[in-house]
């Protein structure tokens, strides 16, 4: 499948931006999605193809995380064994679905996504201590990364930031903490996603690969800005560019 220039011209500086986005703050998939559907890509070749780049990115910031010592495997190996499970369940479930079923849900959970996302609460650090148990630190890490593995499967903007909001709220980890042990979860959820949408014959590769390059760069600068509050900078620009977005494919829909 080709894309002319001008679609490259329109998608690469927004799968950086994603890149970029998506290491600060989360929620980067909302602009990347989105964008892939834009320059005309099927539904399930949209989801699969971001899925590519999307894991080639997070790639490249978990190991600037886990560089800086900011994942805690205790926590992680048990999401990241049930994010692996829940998100092969979720992308199964977007093949059964047929392109126009998926890209009417799309267009539904893309605005839910992002109002959760853009509105949330900030994070405070002084969060209450719950001192839990390492049986319940288990359960709950396991139900964690099964949940939103299902959800990272099935859609997946958001699942960063959903991530670390519940390991702040839940098992009170303070925000860089929760942001390194997200990525590895997100990473781990992509990962099985990208396979069973591989065997799906689904990943456009001469599209996914070159923007991968660009969500590489994002990623790495996004990620050595992840503890100087970029969410300030980032939401007003996810907000324009969304919009955008969206109202192209809302127009697609109905026209």
């Amino acid at each position: 499948m080709d894309i002319s220039l001008l679609d490259k011209v329109i998608l690469f500086p927004l799968i950086f931006l994603a890149g970029f986005v998506d290491s600060i703050a989360g929620g980067g998939g909302l602009i990347s999605l989105p964008a892939y559907l834009f320059i005309g890509l099927p539904s399930h070749n949209a989801l699969a193809t971001n899925k590519l780049s999307s894991s080639i990115g997070t790639t490249i910031s978990t190991l600037r995380f886990a560089k800086g010592k900011a994942i805690i495997f205790e926590i992680g190996i048990f999401s990241v064994i049930f994010s692996f499970t829940g998100s092969f369940l979720g992308a199964k479930i977007a093949l059964f679905l047929s392109d126009n079923v998926l890209k009417i849900v799309l267009a539904i959970l893309i605005p839910i996504a992002a109002v959760i996302i853009m509105f949330r609460k900030p994070i405070k650090k002084e969060n209450k201590k719950y001192n839990l148990s390492h049986i319940k630190t288990i359960i709950l890490s396991s139900l964690i990364g099964l949940i939103i593995g299902m959800y990272d499967g099935f859609f997946g903007p958001g699942t960063g930031t959903f991530l670390i909001v519940l390991y702040v709220s839940i098992l009170s980890l303070d925000h860089v903490k929760a942001s390194g042990t997200a990525k590895i979860v997100n990473l781990a959820s992509n990962i099985s996603a990208l396979l069973t949408f591989i065997i799906g014959g689904k990943v456009v590769f001469s599209i996914g690969l070159p923007a991968a390059l660009f969500g590489i760069a994002g990623n790495w600068i996004g990620s050595g800005l992840a503890l100087k509050n970029g969410e300030k900078i980032i939401k007003p620009i996810m907000i324009i560019v969304l919009s955008l977005l969206f109202i192209k494919i809302l127009s697609n829909i109905i026209f």
